[in-house]
């Protein structure tokens, strides 16, 4: 056997055996380009160095062809989706600012859901305390707030 047939044999069980030890989908393209350029090398006879350039072109463009035909429906049906959890039912509920938010001094709480939250303004700018806000996102630890405007109707057409 031929070691540039021995060379693309080896690359192939490597990319499936990292396949296999991974999770998601990462190198079964370069498997299939591996591939591909196994099969180039074999039916070259007699298998011969020089057309080496040729193998390295055909598993570029093998594994190219089928990373660009098969990667959208990889990311359909085996993207990471969001987990919801119980944290989640707080969006979109009014709370109460209990420690005054301020995003520079990393200081702010807010009271929602019978929980006390760590808080930070959408904007940036200072929400002080007593005031109410909307809960916009959570963000790892803290909720994303913007100060509460309240549909209020004054009677008057002005």
């Amino acid at each position: 056997m031929d070691g540039i047939i021995i060379f693309w044999a080896m690359l192939l069980v490597a990319f499936v055996v990292i396949e296999l030890a991974t999770s998601g989908l990462t190198s079964i393209w370069f498997a299939i380009g591996a591939a591909g350029a196994l099969i180039s090398a074999a039916v070259t006879a007699p298998p011969r160095i020089d057309l080496l350039w040729l193998q390295v072109l055909i598993f570029l463009a093998v594994s190219g062809v089928a990373l660009y035909l098969t990667r959208p429906l990889v990311k359909k049906y085996v993207s990471s989706k969001e987990v919801p959890t119980n944290a989640n039912r707080v969006l979109e509920m009014v709370g109460l600012v209990k420690e005054t938010i301020h995003n520079i001094d990393g200081k702010g709480a807010v009271y929602v859901g019978n929980k006390l939250w760590t808080a930070r303004s959408e904007d940036g700018t200072p929400i002080q305390k007593g005031t109410q806000v909307d809960i916009l996102r959570i963000e790892g630890v803290k909720l994303i707030v913007r100060p509460h405007e309240a549909e209020t109707d004054t009677g008057s057409d002005s």
